[in-house]
Formats: C-alpha cells, sequence, structure tokens
C-alpha cells in the first residue's frame, strides 16, 4: 500500500493570503527570518488580517540562515509561554523549517533531537497547535512538505526530520510573497525545485501520483523559471506554483543523492541549499543514468529536448541542467563556486561518510557506497562527467 499526503488545504493565486481573515483560533504565534517579510509590509498584512478574527499574536524573528536544533529548542520555549492554537512559518525554507521543529519540541518538550531524526518516527502532533505555511521564495516546498532540515549545531551537519505529521495543515501560496525577491534566490530557489522535480521522478518511491506532478512542475519551471528571473511577474508566479507541485511530489516520493550532497557539504562549505542543488544535479543524473535512463529520457520529452534513444536523451537533460545554472549564474561546479581544493580535501571524507547516512540516499535509484559518494563530490568538485 502506498501513501500520499499533502496539507488539507492549499489556497493559491492573488490574495490569497486574505484566507487568514477566516480562520478560525485563539493565539498564532508567526515565525519569520530576516526583516525582509517586516520591510516588504507582509507581515503587517499577515497581523492585520489575523487580527479580524480576534486573534492574538506574537512574533518570533530572526531565524538563521542554517536553523539548528538548539535554536528550535529555545525558541520552543516561547511558544509554551505563549501557548498558540496556531504555529505559522513565513519565509523561504529555514524559518518554515525551525518553526516545524519549534512545533515538535512546542508539543513534546522532553523528546530528543535523536529521537526526532528517526525516520517517520514522530508522536503525534495537533495536540496544542496546527500548522500554516507561508511561502516567500519559490523552491524549497517547506509549505507543502513532510521534512524539517535542522543543523546539528554542535556538529554542522545538517539532518531531515521527516514524518507526515509534519505536513502544514495549511499552505497559502500568494504570488505577492514573491514579487520582489532578488535574481540570486529566485536561481538558488528555482534550482531547489528543479531538482526535486527530477529526483521524486526517479526516487525508489515514487508513484503515479509523485510522477504526474513531478514532471508537470518540470516543465513548467523549463517554460518560466528562466523569465522569472529575468524580471516576468506572470513568470515568477507560475514558478511559485511549480515549486509547491514538485513539492507534492518530492514529500511522498522522497529524493536522492542529490539533496543528500547538498545536506551534508552546505553547512561545511556555506553554500545556499539550492546553489548546491544545482551544482551537484548534473554529476548525479550521469551517476543514476545507469538504472534510470528510461526516466530521465521520458522528463526529456516532457521538456522537448533533443535525442534519439535515451543515453542521448539524458544527455541532454545533464546539459538543460547545466544551461539553467550558467543563465542563472550558478556555478556548475564547487571550485567555480569558489572552494579551495584544501578545503575540499579537508572535508570530503567526512562528507561522503555523513551523505551516505543522510535518508534521501536510501531513496536514490541506485545504491551507492561511500566510495562512490566520494567519487560525486570530486567529480562536483572539477567538474568533471560521472563515469563510474
Amino acid at each position: 500500500m502506498n501513501r500520499f499526503t499533502i496539507p488539507r488545504d492549499i489556497f493559491f493565486g492573488e490574495n490569497a493570503l486574505e484566507k487568514l481573515k477566516e480562520l478560525e483560533g485563539r493565539k498564532a504565534a508567526i515565525v519569520i527570518g530576516g526583516g525582509s517579510v517586516k520591510e516588504n509590509g507582509h507581515l503587517d498584512k499577515i497581523l492585520s488580517y489575523l487580527s479580524e478574527k480576534d486573534i492574538e499574536t506574537k512574533v518570533i524573528e530572526g531565524i538563521t540562515e542554517e536553523p539548528t536544533i538548539e535554536t528550535a529548542q529555545e525558541q520552543a520555549q516561547h511558544l509554551r509561554d505563549f501557548e498558540p492554537d496556531w504555529i505559522i512559518g513565513v519565509g523561504g525554507g529555514s524559518p518554515m523549517d525551525a518553526a516545524k521543529a519549534m512545533w515538535i519540541f512546542y508539543e513534546y518538550p522532553e523528546i530528543t533531537f535523536e529521537e526526532t531524526i528517526k525516520l517517520f518516527n514522530l508522536p503525534p502532533l495537533r495536540k496544542k497547535a496546527k500548522f500554516i505555511g507561508i511561502p516567500t521564495t519559490s523552491g524549497t516546498a517547506s509549505e507543502i512538505s513532510n521534512l524539517s532540515v535542522i543543523t546539528d549545531g554542535k556538529t554542522g551537519i545538517k539532518y531531515p526530520i521527516a514524518s507526515f505529521e509534519l505536513t502544514p495543515d495549511i499552505a497559502i501560496i500568494d504570488p505577492v510573497m514573491v514579487e520582489d525577491l532578488p535574481q540570486k534566490l529566485i536561481a538558488y530557489s528555482g534550482m531547489d525545485a528543479v531538482t526535486h522535480s527530477i529526483e521524486s521522478y526517479v526516487a525508489k518511491p515514487r508513484t503515479v501520483f509523485t510522477d504526474s506532478l513531478a514532471i508537470e512542475a518540470a516543465e513548467i519551471l523549463k517554460d518560466h523559471l528562466v523569465s522569472s528571473y529575468k524580471g516576468s511577474k506572470e513568470s515568477r508566479e507560475q514558478v511559485h506554483y511549480a515549486q509547491a507541485m514538485a513539492g507534492m511530489a518530492f514529500s511522498n516520493a522522497v529524493l536522492g543523492n542529490v539533496h543528500s550532497m547538498a545536506h551534508k557539504s552546505g553547512p561545511a562549505f556555506e553554500i545556499p541549499h539550492g546553489c548546491a542543488n544545482g551544482i551537484y544535479l548534473p554529476y548525479v543524473i550521469q551517476f543514476n543514468r545507469t538504472v534510470s535512463a528510461d526516466r530521465f529520457a521520458a522528463i526529456a520529452k516532457r521538456l522537448g529536448l533533443k535525442g534519439e534513444n535515451s543515453e542521448e536523451l539524458t544527455d541532454s537533460l545533464v546539459e538543460w541542467v547545466r544551461s539553467l545554472n550558467k543563465e542563472m549564474n550558478v556555478p556548475n561546479s564547487l571550485k567555480e563556486y569558489g572552494i579551495s581544493e584544501e578545503l575540499f580535501e579537508k572535508h570530503v571524507d567526512e562528507m561522503a561518510k555523513n551523505a551516505i547516512e543522510d535518508p534521501c540516499t536510501s531513496t536514490n535509484p541506485r545504491e551507492t557506497s561511500e566510495d562512490e559518494m566520494r567519487k560525486l563530490f570530486h567529480a562536483a568538485y572539477n567538474g568533471e562527467d560521472v563515469t563510474f
């Protein structure tokens, strides 16, 4: 038996944010990142809509780029003091991931970090609060997903907390929230969405439900991501929806080695998650082609790429990803990103070891050894095609 789980309600389109006027509850804790959501007036709008329903609010702000488990545990105390019945994560992946982790520790103060990162092992949530996700970037799909990616502050290693308990109750996907995104964020979050669509389409637990969302999302991203990067408001809206569709796919089909590598190298090299995904994706496609060439060919055909057979179509898919990176100033290798060889060699063995243990590796279509993971990192560092 398979399972397919997404938020109970997904409100999308212009003015979707106004659904907050209809929210039933007493108190809402709003978790945000930096100052942009305040500066552009979106936070004031959210607070205004909630006040129309006489919902008391508390804003928790300053979530860093890489939220740590320690931060989530500390901030959960604010939730316990305030006792909200709604937790609203507003932002990119980091604030929403932090909000989800805070939600866990709010409901279960005694739970340990080790217990939370056991795959699909969380106890039932919603004893105290429900969750709303409102994205301000177009890529992570945290407003859709059953994941919270959190960093262990002691080791610097990222861990995905995965459980259908973490699937938000409501997702509000309003294009007004991404109208003023900087180009770099469009590029990085966009490559995260592209990676979600491709990895979920070939992942071991894929189903007919996830396939349809993944491949449709990939086509929308092909048609609109670059024009969104160049300033098209219409395309930016379409990308905002496509990333959520890719999120529905990967939340249920899971992902693969691209994400395992990004989770473990991002903190070591201070590479934004979406940028790391953009770098690694071509190399992992090449690695997985021995078992997934037909699947990659199907994506390539849907995208209108050229090729006479599955091998040529897979090559075309790799080149398309690299061309996307190039058009949006995303590096195509770790060396191009600016990582020194000394720094790379210092971390590569540990990154390979940790990436093998990442849950995403277990759903990668091709079984991967630690030595093969190390070779993947080396190929991505030097910009060399994967032939093993």
